[in-house]
């Protein structure tokens, strides 16, 4: 499914839209294949206004379109992926909440009791500063962020 729906994303960059204005001063845009595609359909009069079917039209002034950088990830720009995503981290963030022991701002000094066995090891979670995140981790503990939005930060 990924990969239709990114052929759907990738559809419209090849082609190219034009603001056009006909005679009458109607505004309105249109896609083509390329800029050739819009000079032979204005040549043959197969291009016409669609408030009041003039084929007197000519492009109007247009802000480019630019695309996405290259290296953009698809899934953070499909709405749906990235739905997906942020109920997977709630998921994960409940399922921490609901089965770790909260041990809040005393969460390093449990971390590190448990990890040099002066307690027992239990599944925690808690509040940390950055300074004692980091040297959690310079000794060697396993801690990571739990993912996803607190309930106290939600609207």
């Amino acid at each position: 499914m990924v990969g239709i729906l990114s052929h759907q994303l990738n559809y419209n960059r090849e082609m190219i839209k034009y603001a056009l204005i006909c005679d009458n001063d109607h505004e309105f845009e249109s896609w083509f294949k390329n800029s050739q595609a819009f000079d032979d359909q204005l040549a043959s009069g197969d291009l016409s206004c669609p408030h009041c079917a003039s084929t007197q039209v000519s492009k109007s002034i247009m802000a480019p379109n630019l695309g996405k950088k290259s290296n953009t990830s698809n899934a953070l720009i499909e709405t749906g992926k990235s739905a997906e995503i942020m109920q997977m981290m709630s998921q994960m963030r409940e399922h921490v909440e609901n089965n770790f022991h909260y041990v809040g701002d005393k969460f390093a000094s449990e971390a590190r009791a448990m990890h040099y066995g002066d307690l027992e090891e239990r599944d925690i979670y808690g509040e940390s500063t950055l300074q004692d995140v980091k040297e959690l981790v310079e000794e060697g503990i396993p801690v990571a962020p739990i993912p996803g939005v607190p309930d106290k930060l939600k609207n």
